[in-house]
């Protein structure tokens, strides 16, 4: 009896260890409840600046046929301040793909196969791309600035859908969403996806960005953080 009791100890004992470390390694657990949401968007913050680049994309969702601007966008952020990638512009009733590089302050674009020159962004209803991830005046301050602030549900998403995200929504001001398209103006919705590495995975924006358009929503995605950094951004 003494011998059987022992081996069902044993047996509970290896299932109990075991079970721990399949709940330690499990990605889909959210990110800590025991954070207050203000806490949570702060740690996510310093993770996006502390991060040496990232993987990011833009897309539009209401942008009407005409308007001029930002249509989507996608390429490599990296700190302190570059992006290589292909933002697609709507500009006099044409929308084109254009390669861009961002660095050293300077904004390069090759539209149309040209070769690129130097432009500004803000003649296509853009910001300078290399600011995006900036840990001053970047997209990460918006995680510290939102009023309203409400923990949500949690949702499945990641790039195989394989993670449990924790979403937070709140607003923002025009002022404050300039970082994302400079015309931007009023009151504005805005949506975080958090893992539970406390990385920011998503932000979705929705308001009034241009003078001419209704209601609209921006949202960017991020990923493969740490994956790159400056040396992957050159000037042409």
């Amino acid at each position: 009896m003494l011998k059987t009791r022992s081996a069902f100890t044993a047996i509970a004992l290896v299932a109990s260890l075991a079970l721990a470390g399949c709940a330690g390694d499990d990605k889909d657990d959210p990110i800590s409840k025991d954070n207050k949401p203000d806490e949570a968007l702060a740690l996510a913050k310093k993770t996006l600046d502390e991060t040496s680049g990232v993987k990011l994309s833009l897309d539009s969702e209401g942008l009407p046929d005409g308007v001029s601007g930002v249509t989507d966008a996608e390429g490599i952020a990296v700190h302190p301040a570059g992006f290589d990638g292909k933002v697609t512009a709507s500009r006099s009733g044409l929308t084109v793909p254009v390669d861009v590089i961002a660095v050293d302050g300077k904004v390069w674009m090759n539209i149309l196969g040209a070769g690129f020159q130097e432009e500004n962004p803000a003649d296509y209803g853009a910001p300078d791309p290399s600011m995006l991830i900036s840990a001053e005046d970047g997209i990460s301050d918006l995680l510290v600035e939102t009023e309203n602030l409400e923990q949500g549900d949690d949702v499945r998403g990641g790039a195989n859908n394989d993670e449990v995200l924790t979403e937070y929504t709140g607003t923002l001001t025009g002022d404050q969403v300039t970082r994302i398209i400079p015309s931007a103006s009023g009151d504005f919705d805005v949506t975080y996806q958090i893992s539970s590495e406390e990385e920011l995975r998503e932000v979705a924006v929705t308001g009034k960005f241009y003078p001419d358009v209704d209601s609209m929503t921006y949202t960017i995605t991020f990923s493969d953080y740490g994956k790159y950094d400056e040396s992957d951004v050159k000037a042409p």
